[in-house]
């Protein structure tokens, strides 16, 4: 069975509302309208019956019965028609029956009245509403039965509640047709929102929704499908470009030991000629191993598998471990480290691998970029709630058009450098680093005079348990 549409749904909602809505008003109109009319006829009773009230106190006791049913008769055809009007004594007998009131026999009642009793009965098919009261005269109690038709009342209440049964479905379908075209004008722009979301596809995640001004929930709605669309769109891109990226840096490695190898089998060599191109394939695999071994870190930092364990660290110490595994590669370009690192501890919350492995990029970075005979200098130092560590070398320094974008992965300021420099890989695990510990990296460079990195950590806190870093 299809399901019901949004639309169908607002519709038949606003349908029942709507018919719940005018049943009450109906009904309550019809009886509103009903109780105001009886309140009226009653008070018209009433008023007739006070009169003749009046009249019989009048009358007084020194009047016979003949008299009394005289009076009545005069009293009564005063009245245009006459009165429904009926008296009867204490023993039931009848002291005086207007002519009209005879063709009702409206039966005479031998109950014990304390106050007037108003009534409606259908009699001989004519519905009449009737007020019985009891009056004591000085030595009498008589029993009084005023009446009035109500045949027109209830042929106008007859009329008012056909005029409602026919009137309110009618009401309600040109309110279901107006509900109807509301929640199709209200819902075209969803129409338009599904038939361009429809249309998006990987080739196509530049295409967005028309803004709306409109400033309600689809606005909102469309607001939010595009701020997605722009979430998605990045990280399609990016990993589209890590992917072109990481296949073109594992091309060339893997080309360089496939060649060496086969050129090495072609013909019988020496040994020492099979020991370079066992050692060339060796340098690559090694490479290759750093690369995939990147590649995987930044994978695993991608999907939240990458987590970082915090806990009290000396970060003078991982900083001086660092500085110190660094130093065969400043040999071997003859490069100078100088080190400026407190020897009391500096108390920091984080992972010490990760921290070391930080600090390691930077100074290698620092090392490799540097020309021979250069320096690279080590500080480290606290500034207020931070410890501050800086990296800062006499290298080729980077132009101010790469400094925002040197973390970015594969990333390479200058394209023409060779691969001993790495696949521009270790920046943006560092930058990822420095965020799981809440800091934060600056970055300053004058192009031919070198670059200094500075990191600033927050200074020990207390951190329970293990907290996922986000990249």
């Amino acid at each position: 069975m299809r399901p019901t549409s949004i639309r169908a749904r607002l519709t038949l909602w606003y349908l029942a509302v709507q018919a719940l809505s005018f049943a009450a008003f109906g009904i309550g109109i019809f009886f509103v309208v009903r109780g105001s009319v009886h309140a009226a006829i009653d008070e018209d009773l009433r008023q007739r019956l006070q009169g003749i009230r009046r009249f019989m106190d009048r009358v007084g006791p020194v009047f016979t019965e003949d008299d009394l049913a005289d009076e009545l008769r005069e009293h009564s055809g005063l009245r245009l028609g006459g009165d429904l009007l009926q008296v009867s004594d204490a023993e039931g007998n009848w002291i005086f029956r207007s002519a009209s009131i005879r063709n009702y026999d409206i039966p005479n009642t031998a109950e014990e009245l304390t106050a007037p009793r108003y009534e409606t009965q259908v009699v001989r098919g004519i519905p009449l509403r009737i007020v019985f009261a009891k009056f004591r005269v000085p030595g009498n109690v008589y029993t009084v039965q005023l009446a009035t038709p109500m045949a027109q009342v209830f042929d106008v209440l007859q009329q008012l509640r056909l005029l409602l049964i026919l009137s309110i479905p009618a009401v309600l379908v040109l309110a279901s047709l107006g509900g109807y075209w509301m929640s199709r004008r209200a819902l075209a722009p969803v129409d338009a929102i599904t038939s361009t979301a429809r249309s998006i596809g990987e080739r196509s995640l530049s295409r967005r929704l028309a803004s709306l001004k409109t400033r309600d929930e689809l606005e909102r709605l469309v607001e939010t499908f595009n701020q997605m669309m722009d979430r998605l769109e990045t990280a399609f891109k990016r990993i589209t470009q890590f992917t072109a990226d990481a296949s073109h840096e594992l091309r060339t490695p893997t080309a360089i030991i496939r060649t060496t190898a086969e050129l090495s089998l072609r013909r019988d060599r020496d040994k020492a000629e099979y020991r370079e191109a066992l050692g060339q394939i060796l340098e690559e695999a090694k490479r290759t191993g750093i690369l995939i071994d990147n590649l995987m870190t930044l994978a695993r930092m991608d999907s939240g598998a990458e987590r970082v364990a915090f806990s009290q660290v000396d970060i003078a110490s991982v900083v001086g471990e660092a500085s110190l595994a660094s130093q065969p590669l400043a040999l071997s370009k003859q490069i100078q480290l100088v080190r400026e690192i407190p020897e009391t501890p500096i108390l920091v919350n984080g992972d010490g691998h990760a921290l070391r492995r930080l600090f390691l990029i930077l100074i290698d970075n620092a090392v490799k970029y540097t020309p021979a005979g250069g320096r690279v200098f080590i500080r480290l130092d606290t500034n207020g709630n931070d410890a501050i560590a800086q990296v800062q070398d006499t290298g080729i320094g980077i132009s101010q058009e790469d400094l925002p974008v040197i973390f970015e992965r594969f990333y390479r300021a200058d394209k023409a450098r060779s691969r001993e420099t790495g696949a521009g890989l270790g920046l943006s695990i560092a930058r990822w680093i420095a965020e799981a510990h809440r800091a934060e990296i600056l970055v300053e460079s004058v192009v031919g005079q070198g670059s200094t990195f500075e990191v600033r950590i927050p200074l020990h806190q207390e951190i329970r348990g293990s907290v996922l870093a986000q990249p």
